[in-house]
């Protein structure tokens, strides 16, 4: 085995990615428009492109239409649902759910990318251009890096669906997600609840889930990316005036360190290193705080109500 190659083809796809980052925050920056700046497109990638294997279940059509409609659903529920937070959100959980399931996939982080719409109070049809568009820029570098060997082919195998099953899952996934973020979202906390979290609690509900059996390094690398991603924006950006597309690179070499030392390729760790530099002084401030509280609840309880029967 030629483990120099191996390292080396792994760091042009860490430079790929950065560059892809590096390219969205600099059109978001000279366009003006903020909906342009999508978290999510860095979990994605860290799936699709960084990790050595892929941890869904999912083809690149999925990952390309699922990803569109998530955006779609979440800007319209925006515009044209005009209710409180908490049922806005669970209605997203909901639709999300509901397309993994009748597209037979675990492609979870489509959650956070309807979720992210009804936080941000987004309603503009750029956030969902930006988002296909992004969608289908990652299904094609994953085909390049297959095509050049840069990573392991994409073999999609089904998912293994049992309808009685995955409806009962969803039903007690609902159910426990509408508690556990009643007080959160009423209170307009939300970052205990951010986004990539409630992916995080979708992904430890699972009990196949490997990433199970490194809780305590997942929770680390989660806690990590929210204090580095702060960090940036608010000494580097806000305080020194330093553009935030450096302040996002700076950000991601950071966290792919990690990622290469500790060998977990945790996705929603990459939407959450991204999402302070969207963010408002008032929530970035207190954004790590929430995040590492956040995880320390949701973790234990997913894994403890969803548990090997």
């Amino acid at each position: 085995m030629n483990v120099h190659g191996l390292k080396v083809i792994r760091f042009e796809r860490y430079i790929l990615a950065i560059l892809m980052t590096v390219t969205m925050f600099f059109i978001a920056g000279i366009s003006g428009q903020r909906e342009i700046i999508f978290p999510e497109v860095l979990a994605i990638m860290t799936g699709a492109w960084v990790a050595k294997t892929q941890p869904w279940s999912v083809n690149k059509r999925k990952i390309f239409s699922l990803t569109c409609l998530a955006s779609i659903y979440g800007v319209a529920i925006v515009k044209y649902v005009h209710a409180d937070l908490f049922f806005q959100v669970c209605l997203c959980f909901v639709i999300t759910g509901i397309l993994l399931s009748v597209m037979r996939t675990n492609f979870i982080p489509i959650i956070s990318a309807c979720i992210l719409p009804i936080y941000m109070r987004t309603d503009s049809w750029v956030y969902s251009i930006a988002v296909s568009v992004m969608a289908l820029l990652i299904i094609v570098g994953q085909w390049f890096m297959e095509k050049y060997h840069l990573r392991h082919i994409n073999h999609y195998d089904k998912y293994e669906f049992d309808i009685k099953h995955e409806f009962k899952w969803w039903v007690k996934l609902f159910l426990i997600f509408g508690i556990i973020s009643v007080l959160p979202l009423e209170s307009r906390n939300l970052f205990f609840l951010a986004p990539p979290l409630i992916v995080t609690f979708v992904e430890f509900a699972n009990p196949q889930s490997p990433l199970r059996k490194r809780a305590v390094n997942v929770y680390g690398i989660i806690v990590f990316a929210s204090l580095i991603g702060t960090a940036m924006r608010l000494i580097l950006n806000m305080y020194m005036d330093c553009p935030l597309v450096i302040c996002a690179m700076l950000a991601c070499i950071c966290l792919f360190i990690v990622f290469d030392y500790s060998r977990i390729y945790f996705p929603p760790s990459g939407a959450i290193l991204l999402l302070p530099m969207i963010l408002r002084m008032e929530d970035l401030k207190v954004f790590p705080i929430e995040v590492a509280i956040g995880g320390a609840i949701i973790i234990p309880i997913s894994m403890y109500l969803f548990r090997k029967n």
